[in-house]
């Protein structure tokens, strides 16, 4: 109800034409204005000293969405404060601020008019978080159980920082990271991955993709203009160096990790690996394939970059300790929560040899100044309280058993299908029969039956032929993997 008791659906219900009961309406203005009337409503029943700002608002917004018309005509300040029940000199200021704004246009005794500066209303926020429509089984890899998240220990954890954290921890952080998240993040680091973690060279970071990035632009400004990268490997590597301005060299792997011969004719001195679990390929690196990678780095004068993405997820044995724990000098080690918590979290870890670790703190200070300070000290009382173990017990034990239920269901469904690599992490590689094949074919009529599922050959151009799939498996409940590689094997029996 309107301050005067007219129906705000009716503007103007006290004179026939008119927008407020008093002036005539412009002619040809009607629609236009009536439409707008009532996002101005809110304007008088607003608290007194918020009145102004209400009705300006409530006209941008009118102009915004189109309700208000390039060319529409206003109802004259007296008219719009009698009808609204406000001041008139609040309207007036209205109409002047918008008009200097350029929302509004006015001459002298000509009244006032909507301007033609805003050209659409306000587009609707999209989400370009990847998706899979329609999937009735989505094997795509890389993503964790969600479901696992620790709900109610990450609330308590956060209950906890924000009743204990004092004022200034809120200012801008160390960009490094907190010094209580670096402390805790080295010793767990040290105790579950076998790394050398100074404190002083872990830098917090936004996950890996951010880690990675960062190394880029300080390699590149020390005049490096490509690093190599597994073949196959991850194709968000070559992206996020691109960004950077490096570009990649792919090169192949052997049974033992990344080949050397390819390594050392490259000409490149730095190179990303996965060495606990590769990916996509699953195999883990020798002892013998680690140490020559280390002995190429040290020959010229080089880096290899360890992406420890799901190190602490192995299910047949104790996790292989990381590279970086080999020689800390030629190594730059990140990882990040992304699959033990959550990638949305943006939450990770990146330790420097010393001689990069002030251009990489540089580099972060001027990227984003520093990570948010109330995300790191939860995720350090997380750790502190040993609520991370826990949880990396619990998604230790579910994975396990969904990559057995995995494997079991190829075995009933794909008589003579091979999986490959170590039994870690949240995705493996099965090779099917060559019956099942061609894999075009294969892929098409797994998509027809709804089932997502991502090929070898995605990830590089140094694969064999055949019907070789990377399936993640984390994600999915032991019912669903069944059901889905039943799916699959219906779609394709021959």
């Amino acid at each position: 109800m309107t301050p005067s008791g007219t129906n705000p659906g009716t503007p103007g219900a006290g004179a026939a034409g008119s927008p407020a009961g008093g002036g005539a309406e412009p002619s040809g203005c009607a629609p236009s204005w009536a439409a707008a009337w009532e996002l101005l409503l809110p304007a008088a029943s607003a608290p007194a000293r918020a009145r102004g700002r209400t009705l300006q608002a409530a006209l941008r917004e009118a102009v915004r969405s189109g309700r208000l018309a390039q060319g529409t005509r206003l109802p004259s300040s007296r008219e719009l404060a009698a009808d609204l029940g406000v001041s008139r000199g609040l309207v007036t200021e209205a109409y002047e601020q918008l008009t200097a704004e350029g929302y509004l246009r006015s001459g002298r005794g000509a009244g006032t008019w909507v301007g033609g500066a805003v050209r659409a209303a306000q587009p609707r926020a999209r989400d370009l978080a990847p998706r899979s429509p329609g999937a009735r089984a989505d094997f795509l890899p890389g993503t964790p159980d969600l479901s696992l998240f620790p709900r109610a220990a990450w609330t308590a954890a956060h209950r906890g920082v924000l009743a204990e954290l004092p004022h200034h921890a809120l200012g801008y952080p160390d960009p490094r990271g907190l010094p209580r998240l670096r402390t805790a993040l080295a010793e767990l680091l040290v105790r579950r991955r076998g790394v050398v973690a100074d404190p002083e060279r872990v830098v917090v970071v936004s996950g890996v993709a951010q880690a990675m990035t960062l190394l880029g632009f300080v390699l590149h400004a020390r005049g490096m203009r490509a690093v190599g990268v597994e073949d196959p490997g991850s194709p968000e590597h070559g992206s996020l160096y691109a960004s950077a301005g490096i570009g990649t060299v792919p090169l192949p792997l052997d049974a033992d990790g990344l080949a050397t011969g390819p390594l050392h004719a490259s000409g490149v001195r730095a190179v990303v690996t996965t060495p606990a679990h590769q990916f996509p390929s699953g195999i883990g690196y020798s002892a013998r394939r680690r140490a020559e990678l280390l002995e190429w780095a040290r020959s010229v004068d080089g880096l290899v970059i360890e992406d420890d993405y799901d190190g602490d997820f192995r299910y047949d044995r104790a996790p292989v300790g990381a590279l970086q724990g080999l020689d800390p000098e030629r190594v730059a080690y990140t990882g990040s929560v992304s699959k033990s918590l959550a990638p949305g979290l943006r939450l990770g870890w990146l330790l420097v040899p010393a001689f990069l670790a002030e251009d990489v703190v540089e580099r972060k200070r001027t990227m984003d100044l520093g990570h948010p300070a109330i995300d790191q000290a939860v995720m350090a009382r997380f750790l502190e309280h040993g609520d991370y173990d826990r949880q990396l017990r619990r998604c230790q034990r579910a994975y396990r058993e969904r990559r057995d239920t995995l494997v079991s269901a190829l075995d009933e469904h794909f008589p003579g299908a091979r999986v490959s690599g170590v039994a870690a992490g949240l995705h493996a590689i099965a090779e099917l029969p060559d019956r099942y094949g061609p894999l075009d074919r294969f892929l098409e009529r797994a998509a027809a039956a709804g089932v997502a599922v991502r090929p070898l050959t995605d990830y590089g151009e140094s694969v064999d032929d055949g019907v070789r799939l990377v399936l993640g498996y984390a994600h999915l409940s032991s019912a669903r993997i069944r059901e889905g590689v039943r799916l699959m094997a219906d779609a394709v029996r021959v």
